[in-house]
């Protein structure tokens, strides 16, 4: 239920409802906008009834069921869109952020080359793998602690926060010392004990759709956040599993225009591993910003061809500046239409 309070309601009205609604058995959670407050009541609702009631309280203008599975992150119950600073870059306002780097940090020279690269042409943020979930064991697992105090050092010379996954609980306090924000993985979309540890830590959570997992699911487990205690939660869209061949994933952009109609966290796309293809990411992160996500997350590696790990997918230092300058180019003129013409 969301109790939304008049604008003229004092402190202490307020107040008594929080206390009210923990009597009632619910945890309240408190949106204040730029004009009024909100209070989100998530519990059990057998006791709904008694929420219902609160239209009585002095200062309560209405109580409003939400209508999703999803409380927290539903844009009924904040209807200002959040934006998450991250050292002074801003996810989710009114212009777009672009973040990059390689798939997997393999070395102190690549990195930095990277890191300098991508800064010069016009990033925002430097992501990059320390730890790497890994589909073989055989494959290349990430320089683990290595990497982290590499990018340490990257973004110290550069200025770019840094963007790199989590892959377990244990890990959760070693990479925050180190990282800005950090990145739960596709895989790890619905990895519970690890959406709880990260509720409790002060870092932004880059949260990435699972490739079997629906938009519900998806902001389900950004609920897991929310509702833990982190609000500095963005989404990211990575691609599904369908039944194309030719594509590593299927970049869903339909999926990124829901969830801004559905929950009020800002969203960015990986065209990167949304297509699984190196020519196909530039088109796909013009399409992405055009449906209005609020930015992007791509993977640039010096020599894609030595790359450890996605080199297939990953851009050269060139391409993405190419495509970094590409992306304010403007939209194709629709052609006069028939009435026009008449």
């Amino acid at each position: 239920m969301i109790i939304a309070m008049s604008i003229e309601a004092t402190e202490e009205e307020i107040q008594h409802v929080i206390e009210r609604v923990e009597e009632c058995g619910f945890k309240a959670h408190v949106s204040r906008g730029a004009e009024r407050v909100v209070i989100g009541a998530v519990g059990n609702n057998q006791r709904r009834h008694e929420l219902e009631a609160l239209r009585a309280a002095p200062g309560v203008e209405e109580v409003v069921p939400i209508a999703h599975p999803f409380k927290l992150v539903s844009l009924q119950f904040k209807r200002e869109r959040t934006v998450v600073e991250v050292a002074g870059v801003r996810i989710g306002g009114p212009e777009a952020v672009v973040i990059a780097g390689p798939c997997s940090v393999e070395s102190r020279e690549q990195i930095l080359q990277t890191a300098r690269a991508v800064r010069h042409a016009g990033a925002h943020m430097l992501r990059g793998g320390a730890y790497k979930p890994r589909t073989s064991p055989y494959d290349f697992q990430g320089l683990g602690i290595e990497a982290l105090r590499l990018l340490t050092e990257a973004r110290a010379e550069t200025g770019l926060p840094v963007v790199t996954e989590v892959m377990s609980t244990e890990d959760v306090e070693t990479v925050a010392e180190h990282a800005d924000v950090l990145q739960v993985g596709a895989r790890n979309m619905q990895n519970f004990p690890l959406l709880r540890r990260l509720a409790k830590t002060p870092r932004p959570i880059l949260l990435k759709r699972g490739p079997s997992a629906t938009v519900k699911e998806w902001l389900l487990a950004a609920e897991y956040l929310l509702s833990g205690g982190n609000e500095r939660v963005i989404l990211c869209e990575r691609g599904i599993k369908t039944f194309e061949t030719e594509l590593r994933n299927t970049l869903d952009l339909a999926a990124v225009a829901l969830a801004k109609e559905l929950s009020h966290l800002p969203v960015i796309v990986d065209p990167s591993h949304g297509t699984g293809r190196r020519s196909l990411i530039a088109a796909a992160s013009r399409a992405a910003l055009a449906i209005g996500s609020d930015g992007l997350i791509v993977e640039v590696h010096p020599c894609p061809e030595r790359a450890l790990s996605d080199g297939q997918q990953s851009l050269d230092l060139t391409e993405f500046s190419r495509m970094m300058r590409d992306l304010t180019a403007p939209l194709p003129k629709l052609a006069p239409s028939f009435a026009l013409a008449c």
